[in-house]
C-alpha cells in the first residue's frame, strides 16, 4: 500500500509557546509527515499529513485525546474543502440549509478561482450555477479557473465582450474537456429554438457546464435548481442582496430588458 494522505484539524484552547512544536514532534515520532500546515479559523489549525498506514493515525488520535490544550475537530482523509482551507488559510462559507451552495465575496476571488479550478479538473457531467450582481467578477472568475485547470472555455451565451448567442458549435468544440459557459439571462431573453437545442445537447455531454444567473435560467426552462451540482454566490460585500428586480421591470431597462444594467 502506498502513502496515505490525512487531514488533521484541532482547536487550540491554550496557545502556549511550543504547542505546535509538541504536535510536530509527536507526528515525527510516529513517522507521519506534515505536507502543509496553516491556520484555518480562529484558534484552529489544519494540517495535511502523509503516513504509511492507518495504525499510525490511530495512535495519533489516541495520544491527541490526552492533550489538554487542544481538541481534535477533524481527522479524516482530506476533502476538497479541507485542501483549500489549508492552502488559503480559511474555509469556504457554505449555506447552512443548502449544502451545495457556496458563498464568496469579491475579496476572495483567489479562493473562488482555486475552488472552481478543482471542480473543473473533475471528469464527467457537472452543472454549476453562479449568482451575483453586475461587475462582481463572475465571468472573469470562470475564465481564470478554466486557465488554472488547463481547460478550454467556450461561451454559449455571454455579454463579456459582445453579446453572444450561439446556435451551433464546430465539431472539435464538442469536447468533454471544454468548459461551456451559459449566461442564463442572455439565453432566456435572446435564445431561439436552435440555441436551446444546442444547450440541450451540451447538457447531455459528459462535461462541465457553468450557468451564470441560474435562477433566471430555470425560470424559463425545463431545468430546475435541483439539476445543479453546485451553486456559487459571489457578492461585493457579505450582506449584499442578489436581486433580479431590475430585470423583472423591462420598462426601465429598454427594449432588451437587461443591457443598461450590465447583467
Amino acid at each position: 500500500m502506498g502513502k496515505q494522505e490525512w487531514y488533521l484539524e484541532y482547536e487550540i484552547h491554550v496557545n502556549r509557546p511550543g504547542l505546535l512544536g509538541d504536535v510536530a514532534s509527536l507526528l515525527g515520532m510516529l513517522s507521519i509527515n506534515i505536507v502543509t500546515i496553516n491556520g484555518v479559523r480562529d484558534s484552529r489549525r489544519g494540517m495535511l499529513l502523509l503516513c504509511d498506514n492507518n495504525e499510525q493515525i490511530e495512535r495519533l488520535a489516541t495520544i491527541l485525546r490526552t492533550m489538554d490544550n487542544i481538541t481534535v475537530t477533524k481527522l479524516r482523509q482530506p476533502k476538497l474543502l479541507d485542501r483549500l482551507a489549508v492552502r488559503h488559510g480559511r474555509y469556504i462559507q457554505r449555506d447552512a440549509d443548502d449544502k451545495k451552495t457556496f458563498r464568496f465575496v469579491r475579496d476572495e476571488l483567489g479562493l473562488l478561482v482555486d475552488f472552481m479550478a478543482e471542480l473543473f479538473k473533475e471528469k464527467g457531467h457537472k452543472l454549476i450555477g453562479i449568482r451575483g450582481m453586475p461587475r462582481v467578477g463572475k465571468t472573469e472568475s470562470i475564465v481564470a479557473a478554466s486557465v488554472c485547470a488547463n481547460k478550454r472555455w467556450l461561451f454559449v451565451s455571454s455579454t463579456l465582450i459582445k453579446q453572444t448567442v450561439r446556435t451551433q458549435l464546430m465539431e472539435d468544440e464538442y469536447s468533454e474537456d471544454n468548459i461551456f459557459i451559459v449566461d442564463g439571462i442572455v439565453s432566456t431573453r435572446r435564445g431561439n429554438e436552435q440555441h436551446w437545442q444546442l444547450i440541450r445537447e451540451l447538457m447531455r455531454l459528459e462535461a462541465t457546464k457553468v450557468v451564470e444567473h441560474p435562477d433566471m435560467f430555470v425560470r424559463h426552462t425545463e431545468y430546475t435548481l435541483d439539476d445543479f451540482d453546485y451553486i456559487i454566490e459571489l457578492r461585493h460585500e457579505p450582506d449584499e442582496d442578489i436581486s433580479y428586480e431590475a430585470i423583472d421591470r423591462p420598462s426601465l431597462l429598454g427594449d432588451d430588458g437587461f443591457s443598461e444594467f450590465g447583467f
